[in-house]
């Protein structure tokens, strides 16, 4: 059995993507330590509902609150095999660029760094400024995966569950979890 993944929810918009990924660990039997940052709370909600910031927990293994910062997660001798934040608000995105390990989420993704774990970030924003680059750049070189979620088009999903699906599917190959048939790929143009 593989080490549990941390998935943390910032408040840029995307709790479809949360969703889709952590129903996907779920369906892969991966155990899941899950984080929602204050500022997603209120996203989620105004994305899926009231009860948003519920159906995303019920699909996580474990729920942590982001000002636990005793959690297991806190600690790199709690051992895990990475974290993927999705979606990663700038703002948790330039935190954690930063080290400014405020809360159990960007102390999480603190944690991945430092024990060279992999770290997988889904920036929403665009377009981006100087300082959103650079954020991206000194974490790029730190080691982790900078994943927009930018749609695959060649799978030709017709709806938008389908297409986070897709996204969902690669960001948890980036964070090294092998999805099998779930991943759309290329075939050369065959159809």
């Amino acid at each position: 059995m593989s080490a549990p993944l941390v998935v943390g929810v910032t408040g840029a918009s995307g709790a479809l993507l949360a969703i889709e990924v952590l129903a996907l660990l779920k369906e892969l039997a991966v155990e899941t330590h899950l984080v929602v940052s204050r500022g997603a709370r209120l996203s989620v909600s105004h994305e899926l509902g009231v009860d948003g910031v519920e159906r995303i927990e019920a699909l996580a293994t474990h729920v942590h609150q982001p000002g636990d910062l005793a959690a297991p997660i806190a600690s790199g001798s709690f051992r895990t095999s990475g974290m993927i934040v999705v979606p990663c608000s700038m703002r948790s995105l330039a935190a954690i660029a930063y080290g400014l390990a405020d809360n159990l989420l960007t102390r999480a993704a603190d944690v991945a760094l430092k024990e060279k774990r992999r770290l997988v970030l889904a920036p929403r924003e665009a377009p981006l400024h100087e300082g959103h680059l650079e954020s991206m750049l000194k974490l790029a070189r730190m080691g982790a995966v900078i994943a927009p979620p930018v749609p695959p088009f060649y799978t030709r999903a017709a709806r938008v569950e389908a297409m986070a699906h897709e996204i969902a599917v690669r960001l948890v190959e980036w964070a090294g979890i092998d999805t099998g048939e779930h991943m759309t790929r290329w075939s050369g143009g065959e159809k």
